[in-house]
């Protein structure tokens, strides 16, 4: 990261995959951090970090939030439900009273939503994260793991070259807390340091965990199954057959953004895993 003097930051989605990560480099960085949250009580974030109320799905009462901020980390998607936030009017609104110089806004589709339509209206210096899969998404397998040693999935000729949420949160980290003009006006694609297929991260979560763990193959029709009964909707079904199925081409390609930004190697797979073993019985 570049070295800078200290700023003041606010950060949605404070407790979120990106968000926990990246209050935790800012703060680690010497920087006075914000951090919004739906409830504060419950956020366990940092010494340093100042927990606040609030997320942009609802404008109203963020004013103070905002005030005294000089960068901001926002997010272009509802946190609940993933849909597209359509506030981005009255959060870039907020975000030019209070005199905020640049943003990142991590995006959760493919296509430009209203919420970056405003924040490119707004004035703002802003910074796109897209990244791909997140290896977090490797969570869904841990109870099984924990419980059979088995993982069960479809699709086992997909590929992802999915990232670790630290790195997204380094990039952004790199952006807000930095002089580098150059990150303004760019959208970055943001990769791991390889390529995984299902079989291949149930490989490394046996190997990382030193026992057999066990790859199950589903059909797509069983697949499917288990989305709906999990609540997902057609739109979702949809969404996600595509992502497995036919994988846009930045989805599985490795891309050198990480490095080229905080100066540092993506993370790998296997120290996902590490960090994460707990969760799998490790």
């Amino acid at each position: 990261m570049i070295e800078t003097a200290s700023r003041t930051v606010l950060v949605a989605g404070a407790t979120g995959n990106v968000g926990r990560p990246l209050v935790e480099q800012l703060v680690a960085a010497g920087h006075h951090v914000r951090a919004l949250t739906r409830d504060p009580r419950k956020a366990d974030l940092p010494a340093g970090a100042e927990a606040v109320a609030g997320n942009l799905a609802d404008p109203a009462g963020l004013a103070a939030a905002f005030d005294g901020v000089d960068a901001a980390h926002l997010i272009g998607f509802d946190g609940a439900d993933f849909s597209p936030l359509t506030t981005g009017p009255e959060i870039t609104a907020l975000a030019t009273r209070a005199g905020v110089r640049r943003v990142t806004v991590l995006r959760g589709d493919l296509t430009k939503g209203p919420f970056e339509e405003a924040v490119e209206a707004s004035g703002l210096a802003w910074t796109y994260l897209s990244p791909v899969e997140f290896m977090s998404n490797a969570l869904e397998w841990a109870e099984s793991v924990r419980q059979e040693g088995v993982v069960r999935e479809g699709f086992a000729e997909s590929r992802s070259a999915m990232i670790h949420e630290a790195d997204i949160a380094a990039v952004a980290a790199t952006v807000l807390g930095g002089d580098d003009d150059a990150h303004s006006g760019q959208e970055y694609w943001l990769t791991g340091p390889e390529v995984l297929t299902p079989p291949d991260k149930v490989r490394v979560i046996g190997e990382v965990l030193g026992r057999d763990v066990r790859y199950v193959e589903l059909s797509q029709e069983e697949v499917v199954a288990a989305w709906r009964a999990n609540g997902c909707s057609d739109a979702d079904v949809e969404f996600f057959l595509a992502m497995r199925t036919e994988t846009p081409e930045v989805g599985r390609t490795v891309l050198p953004t990480v490095e080229q930004v905080t100066g540092r190697r993506a993370r790998t797979f296997a120290q996902w895993v590490r960090e994460n073993a707990g969760a799998f019985g490790g």
